[in-house]
């Protein structure tokens, strides 16, 4: 709506909000893990008395509100920060503020919606994001295409979807019958379970965070290039969402999966799932990655009815076509790794891909004499390859030590 009816800058100022609030969610997200693979382990060992407490452990991640009180003050600190192209400036300070001011309604979405993907019920929270996206895309419609508020009617769609989408939640989760007790009593305190809910789960917000960093730093890298190449890189970064979905669904079942029977003792039967979805999500990858390579100025044309900007993020798109493949293999390993509980591992693979590849390729094709979109798209598939050539090694070692240890991989 935006790259249709309100021009190039106000589409450069929502692809550097969004980029910063990608990263944001992403943190909120790698929380909430934690709280996935907790429940999806006491179910598997049918341990009720230990997920009893599960309410409670999911207000520990309220601190995650204090986004509200750095993203809304300091709007102009960040997006300073991120060198956003001067002509947006407005645009993307306007963005971020009002998107700060909804920073709530995600988070508390993403810890109601890890709940049901712990016991195992994806149809729940499908149900709530089709809702929340028909709203969203009725708002955009209202906001952007009838009174043409640009950034600021896209931040306010986005805002008021999710906070509909958190009041669904609400009614689904007081109608939803849990295979645990829902009560006021089961609101305690469980320190065995908040310990474990964090191990899991920080370390994969952090490894988020650092891997959202890195494309932060492609954002700025390429706000730095120019107005066009900036809302190219926003276009394409949305086509990118949508490209990965199937892969991120892929992670985020295979950790429910691997943590129920990892609980029921089943250690083998979740190494089995890992190499099946890797089969099958190299399939679909394949055609991800075709779809990518061929028909990007396509899908650019969707979110863009700029020619320079659809030519831009298709160039940025045939280099994402590589890492659709990558992707399949890598989301596959890190969901495995997550329900795990290797979330260590997770974290440090994260930050050799990010900062040791990622930001190092990015900025050394951006000093090339020439350096197109392509050239910066690249850092993410190369950054790929390292951290699949990482996941395998990891297998084979984790795999070799837990064949000799009788109670599997949590012993």
């Amino acid at each position: 709506m935006v790259g249709k009816f309100s021009g190039t800058y106000a589409q450069s100022g929502v692809a550097s909000g969004s980029q910063l609030f990608n990263m944001i969610t992403m943190v909120i997200t790698g929380l909430t893990m934690g709280i996935i693979v907790f429940l999806g382990e006491c179910i598997g060992s049918k341990n009720r008395g230990r997920y009893s407490c599960w309410k409670w452990c999911c207000y520990i991640f309220n601190f995650s509100y204090c986004y509200n009180f750095l993203v809304v003050p300091f709007s102009d600190k960040l997006y300073t920060f991120m060198h956003a192209p001067i002509e947006s400036f407005e645009q993307t300070k306007q963005y971020v503020q009002i998107c700060g001011m909804g920073m709530i309604f995600i988070m508390l979405y993403n810890i109601i919606g890890s709940v049901f993907r712990g016991i195992g019920d994806s149809k729940t929270p499908l149900m709530i994001v089709t809702i929340a996206c028909i709203i969203n895309i009725l708002g955009d419609f209202i906001l952007v295409a009838g009174f043409r508020m640009g950034a600021i009617g896209a931040a306010i769609a986005t805002v008021f979807a999710q906070a509909i989408s958190v009041i669904f939640s609400i009614y689904f989760i007081i109608k939803k019958k849990f295979p645990f007790d829902f009560s006021k009593k089961n609101i305690c305190f469980d320190s065995e379970c908040v310990k474990m809910i964090l191990l899991i789960g920080m370390p994969i917000a952090l490894q988020e965070l650092l891997v959202q960093f890195s494309f932060l730093f492609i954002q700025v890298v390429v706000n730095r290039m120019g107005v066009i190449e900036s809302a190219a890189v926003g276009v394409a970064e949305k086509v990118c969402v949508f490209l990965m979905l199937v892969a991120s669904a892929y992670m985020q079942s295979i950790s429910v999966f691997v943590a129920q029977n990892n609980g029921a003792g089943e250690f083998e039967r979740s190494r089995k799932a890992l190499i099946y979805r890797i089969k099958t999500a190299l399939i679909i990858g394949f055609i991800m990655g075709i779809i990518s390579f061929f028909g990007g100025n396509i899908l650019s044309s969707i979110f863009s009815g700029e020619y320079q900007v659809t030519i831009h993020a298709h160039d940025y798109l045939k280099a994402y076509s590589i890492d659709c493949l990558l992707t399949a293999v890598l989301f596959c390993f890190v969901g495995y790794f997550n329900g795990c509980g290797k979330t260590i591992f997770v974290i440090i693979q994260g930050i050799i891909g990010a900062f040791f590849v990622r930001i190092p390729v990015v900025f050394i094709m951006s000093q090339i004499n020439g350096a197109t979109l392509f050239h910066i798209g690249l850092g993410t598939p190369i950054s790929s390859l390292v951290q699949i050539i990482l996941c395998v090694i990891a297998y084979f070692i984790y795999k070799k030590r837990y064949e000799s240890i009788e109670y599997g991989i949590y012993n």
